[in-house]
């Protein structure tokens, strides 16, 4: 599962969808099946694109490291642990 692509479809939902709704209304196309055609095109590509975005994020992070994942004692954090 990867969570940034999670957290980052929601922001790049949002730009390719008012992108082509922006390319959509230049071109002169003011019906509401080129708008709603326009935002269904960009929902349905937001995902894909979202993990593309996170994987190049995570592969130019000199930092990132795949084997930490499993140095992780559970899905919920340690409670009485500091706050980063």
């Amino acid at each position: 599962m990867d969570r940034l692509s999670i957290i980052l479809t929601l922001v790049v939902g949002s730009v390719i969808t008012g992108g082509l709704v922006i390319t959509v209304l230049s071109l002169g196309w003011y019906s509401w099946l080129a708008i709603g055609g326009a935002a269904a095109v960009g929902f349905l590509l937001s995902w894909p694109a979202s993990y593309l975005v996170s994987r190049r994020i995570k592969r130019q992070d000199p930092e990132w490291d795949e084997t930490r994942v499993d140095d992780v004692d559970g899905v919920v954090p340690d409670t009485s642990a500091k706050e980063v």
